[in-house]
């Protein structure tokens, strides 16, 4: 396996790893209010670091454009964390598989 496909195979199980425990807070939480709980990412990261978050925000602003954050960037976040996590996941193990050949493994 090569360096890089093992740095997505990586990068999918930690998005993985973060859907997973993302869906069982919510989990919980929704079982102990006897609603539906879904954290959306911003407010997920809002709660885990909001100094990043407004730090990413300036950063976006002044190093990509003004206009990247409201139109891109705030329909992200405000989607669930876990449906974020699981797409990530997802596209991080789409990059880093390799296809099998196409004669097979018995092939000389």
């Amino acid at each position: 396996m090569s360096g890089l496909r093992a740095v997505f195979h990586f990068l999918s199980l930690v998005a993985l790893a973060a859907a997973i425990l993302v869906g069982t807070i919510d989990s919980i939480q929704s079982v102990s209010t006897s609603e539906i709980v879904l954290t959306s990412l911003g407010n997920a990261w809002l709660n885990l670091d909001a100094e990043s978050l407004t730090l990413a925000e300036f950063a976006a602003n002044d190093y990509i454009s003004a206009d990247i954050w409201r139109p891109f960037v705030a329909p992200v976040l405000a989607q669930p964390a876990v449906a974020v996590f699981l797409l990530l996941a997802l596209v991080f193990w789409i990059i880093g598989y390799k296809r099998a050949s196409f004669a097979g493994r018995f092939s000389a």
